[in-house]
C-alpha cells in the first residue's frame, strides 16, 4: 500500500475506519460549520474522494458554531456521527451530538439529529466515541470539570446517544506534559489487542506541545471501575521535529484491508511557530502511518514520519 502524507491537507481531528472494505473518512473542517464524509477504496484514494457535506451548523441556538471532531461509526447496521457543538452565541457552550442514518449509503440516504449527549455534569464536553466490549456497548469523551480541566469520562450506552450509567472519570492531566497551555486529556480512540483495552488520548494545548498519552485496563477488567485504568508516564507520540512534525494527536486507528497491519491516524503541523490562536490556524493535515507491538503486547506508536510517499 502506498500513500502521501499529509494524506488530506486542512483535515484536523481525523477519524478513519474501514467498514466492509472501504475506508469512510471525516473530520473537522477549517470553517468549523459542517460535517463531511469521504469513502474510497484505498487510503491514496481517499486524496481525491469527493468529500460530501451530510449536515451543515444551525445558523443559531445549539449546534451554531464550532463544529468539531466528527467521528463515523457503523453500530448494529446503522451509521452514526458523533461530534460536538456550541452555540453562536456562547461559542465555548460545547456539548456532544448524535446523528443516524438508517440507510446503507451514507453519502445518500438521509440524516436525523438524535439530539444531545446528556450528562449528569452538564459542561463543556467533546469527542464522544463509542466502542464495544464484553457484549456492553461503552461511550468515553472528554469533559471539563471545575474549574479548568478536561478529563476523559466512561459511561455503558444504553443505545447510541443515551447513557446507561453514571459516568466515572478515568484519567485526570495530572502529569506536567498534559498541563501544558492548558490542563487537557481529550481526543479518546479506543484500541482492543493481547487481552488489553487501550484508550490513546491526546493531551496540552493545540500546538507543538500537543502529543499523544496512552491509558489501559486489563480485558477482563470492570471498565467503569477507575482503577481499573493504568496511564502511561511519558507521551507515547509527540513532536518530531527532525521530521518537521509539530503537535500530533487527536489519533484514530484502522488497518490495513487484510487487517494485518495496523495503522495510526492523526493530524500534525509541519512547522512549530503559529500566528496567532492555534485554533484559528487550519494547517493541522490528516496523516496515516503503520504502527507495531512491542513484546510485552503495547503498541509502538514510533515517531511521526517525515512528509512525502510513504508505502508498507
Amino acid at each position: 500500500m502506498n500513500w502521501n502524507n499529509p494524506l488530506i491537507e486542512q483535515r484536523a481531528d481525523p477519524h478513519l475506519s474501514l467498514v466492509n472494505g472501504r475506508y469512510w473518512f471525516t473530520a473537522s473542517v477549517p470553517s468549523y460549520d459542517a460535517i463531511e464524509i469521504r469513502v474510497a477504496d484505498s487510503i491514496a484514494g481517499l486524496a481525491t474522494a469527493p468529500a460530501k457535506v451530510i449536515w451543515r451548523a444551525h445558523d443559531s441556538g445549539p449546534m451554531s458554531f464550532h463544529v468539531w471532531a466528527p467521528e463515523l461509526h457503523r453500530i448494529d447496521g446503522r451509521w452514526y456521527v458523533y461530534f460536538a457543538a456550541s452555540e453562536r452565541d456562547d461559542i465555548w457552550k460545547l456539548r456532544m451530538y448524535v446523528l443516524e442514518c438508517a440507510g446503507d449509503d451514507p453519502l445518500v440516504d438521509a440524516w436525523v439529529a438524535r439530539g444531545q449527549i446528556v450528562t449528569p455534569e452538564e459542561g463543556f464536553s467533546l469527542d464522544a466515541t463509542p466502542f464495544e466490549h464484553n457484549g456492553r456497548r461503552y461511550l468515553c469523551w472528554a469533559q471539563k470539570s471545575p474549574p479548568t480541566e478536561s478529563n476523559l469520562y466512561l459511561a455503558e450506552l444504553a443505545n447510541p446517544w443515551t447513557l446507561a450509567s453514571e459516568p466515572v472519570v478515568i484519567t485526570r492531566p495530572e502529569l506536567a506534559w498534559e498541563r501544558i497551555g492548558f490542563h487537557v486529556n481529550e481526543g479518546p480512540a479506543v484500541l482492543k489487542r493481547n487481552g488489553c483495552v487501550f484508550i490513546a488520548y491526546s493531551a496540552a494545548a493545540t500546538d507543538a506541545n500537543y502529543c499523544m498519552g496512552l491509558l489501559w485496563a486489563d480485558a477482563g477488567a470492570d471498565l467503569l471501575d477507575p482503577p481499573s485504568w493504568h496511564k502511561a508516564p511519558t507521551p507515547v507520540f509527540c513532536t518530531h521535529a527532525a521530521a518537521s512534525q509539530f503537535g500530533p494527536g487527536h489519533n484514530s486507528f484502522t488497518t490495513t484491508p487484510d487487517g494485518k497491519t495496523d495503522l495510526l491516524v492523526y493530524h500534525a503541523r509541519n512547522y512549530r511557530d503559529i500566528v496567532g490562536d492555534a485554533l484559528n490556524d487550519p494547517n493541522r493535515h490528516t496523516r496515516v502511518q503503520a504502527f507495531g507491538w512491542r513484546d510485552d503486547g503495547f503498541p509502538d506508536f514510533g515517531v511521526p514520519v517525515a512528509d512525502g510517499p510513504y508505502s508498507i
